[in-house]
């Protein structure tokens, strides 16, 4: 009877390392995905003030439409936080959206080579951004999975371990851009 105690008690230990070892693989794997989409995010963020001061020469009287952008770009990206950089992010894209949509109004633009090549390295970021998310998204799908399923979730409890957040689209960024 006791080998039989002692052996689930190795058993119940073996699991509790193995488990634990996984959250921590899992867990480095989302940070890793994290880190390579914050990568991405920090080359747009670096684009922004180029592209704006670009389009800004052919559409001086339209003001407005820059304030917004330059607001949300004139914070220290760095000093940001996790969900800091997700939510500014999603806020970026939209005015970016406007941006581009601004631009389409002036034909002279289109064909500036300055504009063209910031635009083009724009598009070639944010096909980055998309990739960079989807992979963010599979690791945190692996790493919730992990967490909430029994009886892992039991430990991941003790072990404080909880569900990541999503990057998700929101509605805004849903919805067709308006000027």
């Amino acid at each position: 009877m006791i080998y039989i105690i002692v052996g689930i008690i190795i058993l119940l230990i073996i699991y509790t390392l193995i488990t634990y070892n996984t959250f921590i693989k899992i867990d480095n794997k989302v940070k890793e995905a994290f880190s390579t989409m914050d990568v991405y995010l920090k080359k747009r963020w670096d684009l922004i003030p180029r592209l704006v001061e670009t389009v800004k020469g052919y559409a001086s009287y339209e003001q407005n439409a820059f304030k917004e952008i330059i607001t949300i770009r004139n914070i220290n990206y760095d000093s940001l936080s996790f969900k800091e950089k997700l939510n500014t992010s999603t806020k970026i894209n939209n005015d970016i959206n406007k941006l581009m949509m601004l631009a389409e109004n002036y034909p002279d633009l289109k064909a500036n080579d300055n504009y063209l090549k910031l635009s083009e390295e724009l598009t070639s970021i944010e096909n980055d951004i998309a990739n960079a998310r989807k992979y963010y998204n599979g690791c945190v799908r692996q790493f919730n999975n992990k967490v909430e399923m029994f009886p892992n979730n039991i430990l991941a409890k003790i072990l404080g371990y909880t569900s990541k957040k999503w990057f998700e689209a929101k509605d805004l960024e849903r919805e067709n851009i308006k000027l």
